[in-house]
């Protein structure tokens, strides 16, 4: 590796960093970018299809993206969600128009998204949220039932010896998606590296990134091989390390940084190893999290498409690990802990005692006991056609709040330099889905002068429509037809 300046340095080989830099890449070509990642390949922690779920997140079922609030159910956040990622297909279906991508059934499945509730104050939430999306041209397909036999053709698995004395309800909308996000990693890095000479320098653990009097960033490497360290000059520098973005930003000397903490949350999954089974439920199907479970706990029974083979999942199941990534150190969280974020981590912690609960009562189930959870879903389930299956390591957010002292936070955020010459992002779910939108936040912070330039802004908006664009019904609709076409949905 040739000691050179930079103009962007990405930490961490996930999808993220093969977001930006393609979408740098195509709309400056003369950038020139180095990324880094730890381990031995790309897409091996986070976005690795079995460590996530593959949801393809677009409100079409998740039922936290729709909150009753005084007396009626928001939708804003599910319309916030949608457009985002359909903002990604966009993206993806230019890559695919410009022959870059083929064969996107190897990443994207059309698989249909439903939600399923019991109990009647779960189900006339369940109508009132449909009534809410009907009535927006994003989400007008959606079905709602309370009837049994409907139901038994959309999720027959769930249906079965329900009869009609049981009160529950479902909706489905049929244009939902099944990701394999580290399939696209890959996809993205072999064009970086064909048709942008964009390579990754594995094995390469960053120690730190100082200020750099001559450039903007000194980044310090390790190489986790050969024990060498090397210092790297960079005008820009993102860290995309998943879980291990906090302790990097950490030793960045910015004052954005401060009070910033992680909880580290791991995941796992019931597998069926059947093929009868997995072949006799088509769809992901969500229901409700518990009332004091955060939204990371909601249980889903989905179809997944991994390496070519068809899957069924349920859970997910949390676990506790103090590791911020999979491939981490068991030391993480200990060392995430500073002066200006104790404060934080602590109120938040007193503030959150149900998810505490709610993480040791994960932590100490039992296979027998994952299996009642899942026969709550499918009251047929057999130990014997089932398997426990470790997934990705999370760490939600933990920041200052002005009223709270600290405050525990779901989902992403972009931590910025106030020049934008370093991002750093944070966080967990809907990220791999929403990568386009917050990857572009990053563009407008580091490269304000991409977006400011007429001629870079149209190619950009060609490329993704719905970017700086009022999203009519008419635009809606004409894009999802267009995507649906070159994405093979």
């Amino acid at each position: 590796m040739k000691n050179k300046d930079y103009d962007l340095i990405c930490v961490g080989a996930g999808i993220m960093t093969a977001t930006l830099a393609l979408i740098t890449k195509i709309l400056k070509p003369e950038l020139n970018i180095l990324i880094l990642e730890r381990l031995d390949d790309v897409a091996l922690e986070s976005s690795a299809a079995w460590n996530n779920a593959g949801t393809g997140h677009s409100a079409l079922c998740e039922l936290n993206y729709c909150p009753k609030k005084d007396g009626s159910v928001d939708i804003s956040k599910a319309i916030d969600i949608c457009t985002q990622f359909e903002m990604s297909k966009q993206f993806w279906s230019y890559l695919v128009a410009q022959k870059l991508i083929d064969k996107p059934k190897s990443f994207i499945n059309p698989v249909p998204h439903n939600s399923w509730v019991y109990g009647e104050d779960n189900t006339d939430y369940l109508e009132q949220r449909f009534q809410s999306l009907k009535e927006h041209f994003m989400f007008d397909s959606i079905e709602f039932t309370k009837s049994i036999d409907k139901m038994k053709e959309w999720f027959p698995l769930i249906m079965e010896d329900r009869d009609e004395s049981d009160i529950m309800a479902g909706s489905r909308i049929e244009r939902g998606a099944e990701m394999n996000f580290g399939a696209l990693t890959k996809k993205l890095f072999q064009i970086l590296e064909s048709d942008f000479n964009v390579t990754v320098s594995f094995n390469k653990e960053v120690q730190d990134v100082d200020p750099d009097k001559n450039i903007e960033w000194d980044v310090i490497t390790n190489n986790r091989i050969t024990d060498e360290t090397r210092h790297l000059s960079a005008h820009h520098v993102f860290i995309g390390a998943g879980g291990g973005s906090l302790l990097l930003l950490q030793k960045v000397e910015i004052e954005e940084k401060e009070g910033y903490g992680g909880f580290p949350v791991s995941g796992a999954w019931l597998v069926c190893k059947n093929e009868e089974i997995i072949n006799q439920h088509h769809g992901k199907v969500y229901s409700k999290a518990g009332p004091n479970d955060p939204p990371m706990s909601t249980p889903h029974l989905d179809t997944r498409f991994i390496n070519g083979k068809r899957e069924l999942l349920f859970g997910p199941f949390a676990g506790f690990s103090p590791k911020f990534l999979k491939e981490g150190s068991y030391l993480d969280l200990f060392k995430s802990i500073k002066i200006d974020n104790i404060k934080p981590m602590l109120e938040t912690f007193w503030d959150n005692l149900p998810l505490t609960q709610y993480l040791i009562n994960q932590v100490t189930m039992s296979f027998d006991d994952r299996m009642d959870d899942l026969r709550k879903f499918y009251k047929n389930a057999k130990n014997e056609d089932w398997e426990y299956k470790i997934a990705g390591q999370r760490v939600q957010i933990i920041k200052k709040d002005e009223f709270q002292g600290g405050q525990l936070q779901f989902g992403t955020e972009v931590i910025s330099s106030k020049d934008g010459s370093i991002t750093c992002l944070l966080g967990a779910s809907p990220g791999a889905s929403t990568a386009v939108k917050i990857m572009l936040d990053v563009i407008e912070k580091a490269f304000p002068e991409i977006i400011e330039n007429p001629r870079t802004l149209n190619k950009l908006q060609e490329i993704i429509p719905f970017y700086k664009t009022e999203v009519t019904k008419e635009l809606f609709e004409k894009e999802l037809q267009k995507s649906k076409e070159l994405l093979e949905l």
